[in-house]
């Protein structure tokens, strides 16, 4: 049975199994094949260590600078770093940084990565309903990124500074889960804060931060301290570890 519909998902998406860590007797249950590990060297980081790099396999759904006022758009909407973020304080970080939106299609991998190197300080859990994140919800159900459940994940280094990669939930999407603590949405932990001030997660890039239980979205918000030349394009296929930007915040 899980052999049959695994198979039939890898006919309807076109999932490439050549580069996948097969188990020793195949995939006992569908959410293991969909939360698949990738061997070992199938993901190239990019080597410039000011490289701001993909957290994920995915297009660029939309890319661009947050203005002043806290606000980015995607596919035409309006949303506001406080929304997404659910804490008006801490999107106070974001106004006129960059941010980097990545969806993740059903054929895609879907462990998602540090896109910078540096400690997780933080990580706020932000209930919400699971909309779908395909091209009909975004464009049609009004802030949809702000109303789904979503983990966001906030590193600290010093070559990019404080930036935050929000994992968004999506319909079919069971569960998020890190991958450096036993936090999951979607199961009745407590939303909120979560913080690791006192024993910070040190993480490289294409580090892994966490998995999506069936597909969604990552986003990917930087400071206005940190001056970024943008090299990927919104509509743009991309792989987790390909460079998005570069910059640093010792470039002023």
């Amino acid at each position: 049975m899980i052999d049959a519909a695994v198979a039939a998902y890898v006919r309807a998406y076109d999932v490439d199994l050549s580069e996948v860590d097969m188990p020793p007797g195949g995939f006992r249950t569908f959410d293991d094949f969909f939360t698949r590990r990738l061997l070992e060297g199938a993901r190239m980081i990019d080597p410039d260590p000011k490289a701001l790099v993909s957290p994920a396999d995915g297009r660029i759904e939309d890319l661009g600078q947050i203005t002043v006022g806290g606000e980015l758009i995607v596919k035409g909407q309006p949303y506001t770093t406080a929304a997404l973020l659910g804490d008006a304080e801490a999107a106070a970080a974001y106004e006129g940084g960059h941010y980097f939106i990545v969806y993740l299609s059903p054929r895609d991998y879907h462990r998602v990565h540090a896109p910078t190197c540096g400690s997780v300080q933080c990580v706020r859990y932000v209930p919400g309903t699971l909309f779908p994140v395909n091209r009909i919800g975004t464009e049609f159900i009004p802030q949809l990124f702000a109303r789904n459940e979503r983990l966001a994940i906030v590193q600290e280094g010093v070559v990019h500074g404080i930036v935050t990669t929000i994992m968004v939930g999506a319909i079919g999407v069971g569960r998020i889960g890190l991958s450096f603590d036993d936090v999951q949405t979607n199961r009745g932990d407590t939303p909120g804060l979560r913080s690791y001030a006192d024993s910070p997660v040190q993480l490289d890039r294409g580090d892994e931060l966490g998995v999506f239980h069936m597909g969604s979205t990552a986003i990917v918000m930087t400071p206005p301290e940190c001056p970024l030349e943008i090299v990927a394009q919104a509509g743009a296929s991309i792989r987790m570890g390909e460079v998005m930007a570069k910059g640093g915040v010792d470039e002023r």
